[in-house]
């Protein structure tokens, strides 16, 4: 167990747009901050520029929704184009009411409009653009990775905030995870007096992302990335999909 982590925020990152080199920007970002990633280091980054850099934009002014989407929007009191691109994004509706949709993601994700986002998307003439997730956060983490390893070894995390259920609230979770653990099973190992844990299993990455959080707000605090210092883990490498609870594991379901 690390006895004592760092969170370092990395300002003064240009504004992400389609197309842009994440890795070039990254390394920019860690220099300009005055930050040499060390082993066992994880960086932290907000699934927002993720997106933005792989030009994951739909312009919701041009599409037609169906009559499924429709119908759902009358239901939840949204504009309908927006509904048909949560529902093409997303396995099933979970739960809805006016003013919520909640959907199961086609990445197996719970999450209120399948992650889609209005906020922090700069709007242009003649456009309504909304974002929508990476297609493979983790592949993202792990192409991410493969272009620092060739300056800085380090572990990254593609954050995103959610809302939970039974609580208030949203936190900061994984949605893509290379060179670390995003789920680690404790089963078998003694507690502190001796007994044999038989059911904990820690989202390692989860609570990286959720630290982070306390950094990289909600609104207009501009800390796309944070630099995790003094983890420490023994577990083989998993990626953040591991995370998802499998359907016939959940008693909700």
């Amino acid at each position: 167990m690390p006895s004592n982590v760092t969170l370092t925020p990395l300002h003064g990152i240009k504004l992400v747009e389609p197309g842009d080199d994440l890795g070039e920007i990254t390394v920019a970002a860690l220099r300009g901050n005055g930050l040499v990633p060390k082993d066992g280091d994880v960086l932290v980054v907000a699934q927002k520029i993720v997106s933005k850099a792989e030009g994951r934009y739909v312009d919701v002014s041009t599409v037609r929704p169906s009559e499924r989407a429709i119908a759902l929007a009358a239901e939840v009191d949204k504009d309908p184009r927006f509904v048909e691109v949560v529902l093409s994004e997303s396995k099933r509706v979970v739960r809805h009411r006016p003013g919520l949709l909640i959907v199961e993601h086609c990445l197996g994700f719970v999450m209120a409009n399948a992650g889609i986002d209005h906020s922090n998307v700069a709007a242009e003439d003649g456009t309504e653009r909304v974002l929508l997730l990476p297609v493979d956060p983790d592949g993202s983490a792990q192409a991410l990775r493969r272009h620092l390893t060739e300056v800085f070894g380090l572990g990254i995390v593609i954050s995103d905030s959610f809302g939970r259920p039974w609580r208030k609230g949203t936190v900061g979770v994984a949605l893509g995870a290379a060179g670390l653990p995003a789920f680690v099973d404790l089963r078998g190992r003694p507690d502190l007096f001796g007994r044999e844990l038989l059911v904990t299993e820690t989202g390692f990455a989860d609570e990286i992302a959720a630290a982070a959080g306390l950094l990289m707000g909600q609104a207009d605090e501009a800390v796309p990335m944070v630099l995790a210092r003094g983890l420490a883990w023994s577990a083989p490498d998993l990626p953040a999909a591991a995370l998802v609870r499998p359907a016939e594991h959940d008693l909700f379901r």
